[in-house]
């Protein structure tokens, strides 16, 4: 028998679902390059449920108790004193999600003597100290591409929605008012303007391929260089270097996975070279900006606009200036947790687990880290090392009180002139 820890985030405050806005899903069988999506010899759910969270257990429970083995779901992660603490003891497998991460730090993992394999249900496995888990052979694997249309899809929405000043401009309907002005003071078209990705895989790509009709001007730089065709196909510039691209960028989504080479990579020093007045979407790793030099930025006016749905940690304190911090657009991490990407991480998660068990390869594209080395889609994307430095902060969110989010303070009414 081995004993699965699955790390979930809280169901919803009024409880788990009993109907769901639609009754289906489009059904698809391949991502765009090609690859197929999860193929595991079963699902125990209906796609379109809320599977990530902790009452919908990713639809694993009647599989892996019908073959003899122990699933613990915990939404309890964080602290010495946490579920996840106790349980990992004698646990062989975890398995967590990006959006509510069980950080498998260096000493959680030499707290673990039984563990074998780490999965991240979904795509991004920086919340594991990938040389820890190197150094004890652990094998870790994520679901590769399940939802990198899913966060494309957010990026173009957070991209609109910072140019064009959405989130202020919604907030008057909300109050009450009909200020155009106000509205409109901060609001710019995306036609004709640069717009740059860090990283071009299956993300990137995804989201220079959405945002072409806009008619805007293409940038991307990635260590791996696209094919010529795909640059002719969509008009696009190559960078040799990160500062090469944001120079001249308008625009700036990053793309590019949290590890050693990539922690920090926006700092004060290269949000200097940025255009003044230019703006920053991140979807990948909150920890690949730099949390201060950002609030400093949107302060100053170099940057017009922040929005993304990464933090560090996660959750992270409610103190955490991004939360207040002007012109941002900021969510918690929900763009690839949709509805439609949770039925294909939950069932990626199974065929991950039905391989380990019946002793057959896990597919190359979804291992991280396999035999002691960075191997598949970890080879290409990740580089040896730790990440998961200052991820105890995330304990600092349970230990504050709750509170309903902040109402805004309603803006004083204007004094008409007088002619």
């Amino acid at each position: 028998m081995s004993k699965v820890v699955c790390v979930l985030y809280d169901d919803p405050v009024t409880g788990y679902p009993k109907k769901y806005a639609r009754d289906d899903l489009p059904k698809l069988t391949h991502y765009p390059d090609g690859q197929s999506l999860p193929t595991p010899q079963g699902i125990d759910f209906k796609p379109g449920a809320l599977l990530g969270s902790v009452s919908g257990e990713l639809g694993l429970r009647k599989f892996l108790e019908s073959r003899g083995h122990k699933l613990v779901v915990t939404s309890d992660k964080d602290g010495p004193k946490s579920r996840l603490a106790k349980e990992i003891v004698d646990a062989e497998i975890l398995i967590s999600q990006p959006f509510w991460p069980a950080y498998a730090t260096a000493d959680l993992i030499g707290k673990a003597p039984k563990l074998k394999l780490i999965v991240t249900a979904g795509i991004g496995s920086d919340h594991t100290d990938l040389q820890a888990a190197m150094n004890r052979g652990i094998t870790v694997a994520e679901v590769t591409y399940c939802n990198s249309i899913s966060v494309s899809e957010h990026v173009v929405m957070m991209i609109l929605s910072l140019v064009r000043n959405y989130i202020p401009s919604h907030d008057w309907v909300v109050k009450g008012g009909w200020n155009i002005a106000d509205c409109v003071e901060r609001s710019y078209d995306v036609e004709g303007m640069n717009v740059g990705t860090v990283a071009a895989g299956r993300i990137g790509l995804a989201v220079l391929r959405r945002m072409k009709p806009f008619d805007v001007k293409l940038h991307y730089t990635d260590r791996h260089r696209l094919p010529e065709s795909v640059e002719q196909e969509l008009g696009l510039t190559f960078h040799q270097s990160v500062e090469s691209m944001v120079r001249v960028c308008d625009v700036v989504t990053i793309n590019c996975p949290l590890h050693p080479e990539t922690e920090g990579m926006f700092n004060d020093a290269l949000i200097a070279k940025m255009k003044r007045g230019a703006y920053i979407v991140n979807t990948a790793r909150g920890k690949i900006c730099d949390r201060d030099a950002i609030v400093r930025a949107l302060k100053s006016g170099q940057l017009a606009g922040y929005a993304g749905d990464v933090w560090f940690p996660q959750p992270p304190p409610r103190n955490h200036p991004w939360r207040t911090m002007p012109h941002e657009g900021m969510t918690p991490h929900i763009s690839g947790s949709s509805l439609s990407a949770q039925s294909r991480y939950a069932a990626g998660t199974r065929e991950i687990l039905e391989c380990y068990f019946d002793r057959r390869p896990i597919r190359s594209e979804y291992l991280i880290v396999d035999r002691g080395q960075l191997a598949g889609t970890g080879k290409h994307s990740y580089s040896a090392g730790n990440a998961t430095r200052g991820s105890e902060e995330a304990a600092k969110f349970k230990a504050a009180p709750a509170s309903a989010p902040a109402a805004k303070k309603k803006p004083k009414a204007r004094k008409k002139k007088t002619r």
